[in-house]
């Protein structure tokens, strides 16, 4: 396993309420990125530690098959100063396992969470995952994204 303890932090961004039933979740998903990239919410992030994307999944009602919130956003070094019509979020100190998705996105991030939603044996906390959109993220083909799950230790 790939587990690892990652420290709090803090971010700032744009969220949806969404579901993977009936395929709500790819809809609003793609929705939240538009308005991402649309509205270049990255430079209205104030606070900001650095202009890796993250993709935060909290709010889980029961596990990956019920309601859940994503925010998408920016680590900050404080809450303060949220922007009307965002949200500000601090992920606790948890131990995630870690996947890296590599190839064409968004296409190799949706084959990471088929993989991580068919592994059985995976002692998700349910509490907060997230993925890490660095620099990697824009090399096409050769793309990568971590994403990190909160697991029980």
């Amino acid at each position: 396993m790939n587990n690892q303890i990652i420290e709090k932090f803090s971010v700032i961004g744009i969220s949806v309420r969404t579901t993977n039933e009936n395929g709500q979740s790819a809809k609003d998903i793609e929705a939240l990125w538009g308005k991402f990239w649309g509205e270049e919410i990255q430079n209205q992030i104030p606070n900001k530690i650095k202009d890796d994307i993250y993709a935060v999944y909290t709010d889980y009602e029961t596990d990956f098959n019920g309601p859940y919130t994503l925010i998408i956003g920016l680590t900050v070094n404080t809450l303060e100063n949220i922007p009307e019509d965002f949200v500000g979020i601090t992920i606790k100190k948890n131990t995630y396992q870690k996947y890296v998705s590599k190839g064409k996105m968004p296409k190799a991030v949706l084959a990471t969470w088929m993989e991580i939603w068919q592994n059985k044996d995976l002692n998700r906390t349910y509490n907060a995952d997230f993925t890490v959109h660095g620099k990697k993220y824009y090399d096409g083909e050769n793309a990568e994204v971590e994403t990190f799950i909160s697991v029980k230790e």
